[in-house]
């Protein structure tokens, strides 16, 4: 509109009025130009200064010609270091690093990113107080398939008392793994959801429960001979005067039994910690995610920004110092 009455304006001093008016002099149309000009730029600042204030997070500009007062002066080289006419609004052209506050601003939405790579710096610390914890169980694991084998050393040559003896001990070692892993794999639990940990409990306690060990002897499982798996507590108990009614019946029989549930518990305990099984492929993934955070984790957070520190739990922090410790050596 301004350009259209720019024109008109600009043409002859003077004009016809087909109606028989006054005709409008050429001062007063130029007069008319002027007033009008300086309205124009007067919307045009304001609505730049608004465009201004939402680009500078809602913050009021004096006047709408500070922005320009600021461009001629990063022009003209007054004001150091705004050499680039986006650096007014935070959006330079050239390569930014991270603010102040570790968030890459170039990204169109850094608070995401940033909240992202929060995840991963948490991700970070739990993956390797994991590691920690399934590689605690894998040496437990063993420590049952020697626990097993033991059994298996059961002969007609020792009396009752010393075949109660080692079943005791087999079930305080029993109960030692449980109570030390059955926390860790219930909800909020370090290895929660992890299914090498649980398959690794309940492999077990099924083996102890297996009906079918002694039963070429007239036995339906170890629990004939007094050892049986509270439904509860998931603890190992020891009837000690069913054992003595079964050694008293069928030693031959009860001494057959515990070498086969010995042979049996045993071999599954070896599975869980065998090559390409549950135990040695979860090692394998979380020892691969860790070395990968690691390499890589510069360039993560150049990208999407530094993150919040992680904040473990004080279950998390003492697998993670284990698992420091395991690194350290």
């Amino acid at each position: 509109m301004f350009g259209h009455v720019q024109s008109i304006g600009s043409g002859s001093g003077t004009q016809s009025n087909p109606t028989g008016a006054k005709r409008i002099d050429a001062t007063e149309s130029s007069d008319f130009s002027s007033a009008l000009a300086l309205r124009m730029a007067g919307i045009q600042a304001k609505t730049f200064n608004t465009l201004l204030g939402a680009a500078f997070g809602g913050n009021k500009v004096s006047s709408g010609m500070d922005f320009l007062t600021r461009l001629s002066g990063a022009q003209s080289g007054s004001q150091p270091g705004a050499s680039d006419p986006l650096s007014l609004l935070d959006l330079s052209t050239a390569a930014q690093g991270l603010s102040p506050s570790g968030r890459n601003l170039s990204l169109f939405d850094p608070e995401s990113a940033y909240r992202m790579m929060s995840a991963i710096n948490t991700r970070d610390i739990t993956y390797k107080a994991q590691f920690s914890e399934l590689s605690e169980m894998k040496t437990l694991v063993s420590g049952m398939q020697q626990a097993g084998q033991s059994l298996g050393g059961v002969s007609a040559l020792l009396d009752n008392d010393a075949i109660k003896t080692q079943l005791q001990a087999f079930a305080a070692e029993y109960n030692d793994w449980v109570t030390r892993f059955d926390g860790t794999v219930k909800n909020n639990g370090l290895l929660a959801g992890t299914q090498a940990a649980e398959v690794s409990l309940y492999e077990l306690e099924q083996s102890v429960k297996n009906i079918f060990n002694g039963a070429k002897d007239g036995f339906h499982g170890i629990r004939d001979l007094g050892l049986n798996i509270d439904p509860n507590t998931k603890l190992a108990t020891l009837d000690t005067s069913m054992l003595s009614a079964a050694l008293e019946k069928n030693k031959a029989g009860a001494i057959s039994t515990l070498q086969e549930f010995s042979a049996n518990f045993a071999r599954s305990a070896e599975l869980l910690n065998s090559a390409n099984n549950f135990i040695p492929n979860r090692l394998g993934n979380l020892d691969r995610v860790i070395d990968f955070i690691a390499d890589h984790k510069p360039s993560l957070q150049a990208e999407f920004g530094l993150g919040d520190p992680a904040k473990p739990s004080p279950q998390v922090a003492r697998a993670l110092a284990a698992y420091n410790q395991i690194v350290k050596t």
